[in-house]
């Protein structure tokens, strides 16, 4: 009977968007609170300094691949593929699911692999600041947490297509289960095996991301077969529209090596303190933005694929109206109380008030344009389930680009005493403090994210006004 239940309960279908996303809300916010409880235990053993440091650093490259391949195969073509064939045959989708997972597993195995070998020569690309210990250091983390991609890049398929079936709340614990996996490592792991533990605790929380979801994936009657089709007309639209998600992806992966690249370069700590700030900011995007849109990209697909245009336009109309009124006055209460959430969740053992006070300042920066990454978020994924993959990595690229040009600039104004520097010291109250180039990082983030959304959306309205006009044309 109690097993019973709680089958019941992990194979819980949800019954439309609204309530798929406040799963996925309920479930972005204890994990949330875990990643909070991760990030105070990293900033109270560690402290700002080199190893942790050392641990952001080495992250750059898994996150890489788990990002670009796989998370730019699901969000681009795996769910609106999947979908259409779920649409015809249940038998053609599960046989193109199968053949999916077997190329996309071998070709992770092959990718990983070599990472894992020439990780000497990628590092000097991401961290050119460390040498010596540092150095040799960060590579052995890399290569370890470079086993996590594989686990997760099959999790994450596996998350998308109990998505199509409406399996939220399962999915949804992956999430949970991967940040108690971090936890682990950091409480057991790292006193047995030193900085060497934060990466087996990631490589952990990629075994429970994948273990969670495996008994609930066999229940919707998926059966692994033996195919090894890479001719099959499902791979192939994966691959043609995951291609320019992908270099999508990989710009704004290329940004965040950019931006470690430079904080490599400035004071010990920079790189953890932006680490820590985007850390605490994320959860706005996650819990709210990322959490609609996760929901609706499936409804979007599926009436796409019914050619249902004006189901499509009410799911993204107000889709987008709930994360603005969610975001928009959340990410300011963030800003006011930026100070006090840093001290309570992360000040604590070797965390020091400098480390408050600039963690702090670039949190401030990151809410400026959080309300800008959620509706990206939203609007991307729109373009996904029409089977438009180019507009958004078109951004993505432009994006990278303004970046660059922000960062640079901005590390350079904060520098040296200007009108510019001595606005952002006042108004972020850093007068006591010296070495403030890090602030220039967020800042540079946030400015092109909001650069970003306005080229998105005013591109997704013309294709959409678009795309309904020529297909209501009389043929």
């Amino acid at each position: 009977m109690k097993l019973n239940y709680f089958k019941d309960i992990f194979d819980h279908q949800a019954k439309n968007v609204n309530f798929a996303a406040f799963i996925l809300a309920i479930t972005s916010f204890i994990s949330a609170i875990l990643g909070f409880l991760r990030e105070r235990l990293l900033a109270g053993r560690f402290g700002a300094g080199d190893e942790i440091d050392i641990y952001y650093a080495a992250f750059r490259i898994p996150d890489f691949i788990s990002t670009v391949l796989i998370i730019g195969a699901i969000a681009a073509a795996i769910t609106p593929v999947f979908s259409q064939y779920l649409v015809r045959s249940r038998r053609e989708a599960f046989e193109f699911l199968s053949n999916l997972l077997n190329v996309f597993l071998i070709s992770l195995v092959v990718i990983c692999g070599i990472l894992i070998v020439f990780t000497p020569q990628l590092l000097p690309l991401i961290a050119p600041g460390f040498s010596g210990e540092k150095r040799e250091l960060t590579i052995l983390l890399t290569r370890i947490m470079l086993f996590s991609p594989l686990l997760l890049g099959i999790s994450n398929i596996i998350s998308a297509i109990l998505r199509v079936f409406r399996r939220f709340f399962i999915s949804s614990l992956s999430p949970i289960m991967y940040n108690l996996g971090i936890i682990f490592g950091i409480l057991f792991f790292v006193p047995q095996f030193g900085l060497q533990g934060l990466a087996w605790g990631v490589v952990l929380g990629g075994f429970l991301h994948l273990l969670i979801q495996i008994p609930i994936f066999f229940s919707i009657g998926f059966k692994p077969e033996k195919i090894l089709n890479f001719n099959h007309h499902g791979l192939k639209e994966v691959i043609r529209l995951t291609i320019p998600r992908s270099i999508g992806l990989a710009a704004a992966q290329i940004n965040l090596i950019v931006i470690t690249a430079i904080a490599s370069t400035l004071v010990k700590g920079s790189i953890s303190i932006l680490n820590w700030a985007d850390a605490l900011s994320r959860p706005l995007v996650t819990f709210i933005a990322i959490s609609y849109s996760t929901a609706a990209f499936p409804a979007l697909s599926l009436a796409f694929s019914k050619d249902d245009k004006k189901k499509f336009n009410q799911i993204y109309s107000l889709t987008f109206d709930k994360i603005i009124l969610f975001l928009l006055p959340l990410s300011f209460l963030f800003f006011i109380f930026r100070e006090l959430i840093v001290k309570i969740i992360l000040q604590v053992g070797k965390f020091t008030p400098i480390n408050a006070s600039l963690t702090a300042a670039c949190l401030g920066m990151f809410c400026l344009g959080l309300f800008a990454q959620g509706l990206i978020n939203l609007i991307a994924k729109a373009f996904y389930a029409i089977h438009d993959t180019k507009t958004p990595a078109i951004a993505s690229v432009i994006g990278m680009v303004l970046n660059l040009i922000f960062c640079l600039l901005f590390v350079r104004l904060f520098s040296f005493q200007n009108p510019f520097q001595q606005f952002f010291i006042n108004f972020l109250n850093l007068q006591d403090l010296k070495e403030v180039q890090v602030i220039g990082l967020p800042l540079a983030i946030s400015l092109s994210a909001i650069f970003q959304f306005f080229i998105l959306f005013v591109l997704f309205q013309k294709k959409i006004h678009g795309h309904h006009s020529s297909t209501t044309q009389p043929s």
